[in-house]
């Protein structure tokens, strides 16, 4: 082999290891910055409350007629009809519209009662049917529940369930909310970064937690009240510069 090949196989061979060793350098930099900025980063989580009113209600009102054998069926039915009429007609004339009040279907029950020898000595048959209220007018639920009472003593049987109120506009406060939530987190980091000597820069990533909404007084998310706590947090990830 000649003198030049020699060299030719030389310098070939250190231009492998110095390339080598220069991208071995710039990984171990990259790593080095990587875990530069992860050392100078705070992770600070950011809340945002609003106090709401629930803008929309769901009411249920149970009524049921009874009788004593099979062949009251039809007279029950009529009656039944006539109590739904007569709750619908105090529905109405409280304000709600035909479009709130939501008519259900007739339920049929038996129930038998038997001696200890199993001889039928007594039977119910019942027809229960059902109205469901659906409404913007949360406060005027309230008035009208109370106004039951009348039927129920005129000789009605009726149920009258609690009604559920929920608060359906998230999505019109979230941005402020989400602004808001960022903007505290900020607030939470610039004291840490003051009391360890350093400057809060950019946000390097944020994730935001999910919203809750319950009755205000609760640590469910309970739709019993009106009035309710909407509460989202936010976890973001800020920059530190010295």
């Amino acid at each position: 082999m000649s003198q030049q090949s020699n060299n030719s196989h030389w310098i070939i061979g250190a231009l492998l290891v110095a390339t080598g060793i220069a991208s071995s350098g710039y990984f171990i930099s990259q790593t080095l910055y990587k875990s530069k900025v992860a050392l100078n980063t705070a992770v600070v989580k950011g809340l945002a409350e609003r106090r709401v009113e629930s803008d929309k209600a769901y009411w249920t009102i149970e009524y049921s007629v009874t009788g004593n054998n099979k062949d009251d069926i039809p007279e029950l039915y009529g009656a039944s009809e006539q109590d739904q009429a007569t709750i619908i007609e105090l529905l109405k004339s409280s304000g709600f519209s035909d479009e709130e009040i939501k008519p259900g279907v007739l339920d049929y029950r038996k129930r038998e009662y038997r001696d200890e020898n199993q001889k039928l000595v007594e039977e119910k048959h019942f027809l229960i049917g059902k109205i469901d209220v659906e409404t913007h007018q949360v406060h005027l639920v309230a008035k009208v529940r109370a106004k039951l009472n009348k039927l129920i003593a005129q000789g009605l049987d009726l149920t009258n369930n609690a009604p559920s109120y929920h608060f359906t506009k998230l999505n019109d406060i979230k941005p402020a909310m989400l602004k808001e939530a960022t903007t505290n987190a900020r607030l939470a980091a610039n004291e840490f970064a003051q009391n360890a000597g350093v400057t809060v820069g950019g946000i390097r990533s944020a994730r935001q937690g999910g919203f809750i909404i319950r009755d205000v007084g609760s640590n469910y998310g309970d739709d019993k009240k009106i009035a309710k706590d909407v509460r989202v947090v936010t976890n973001v990830t800020f920059f530190l510069t010295d």
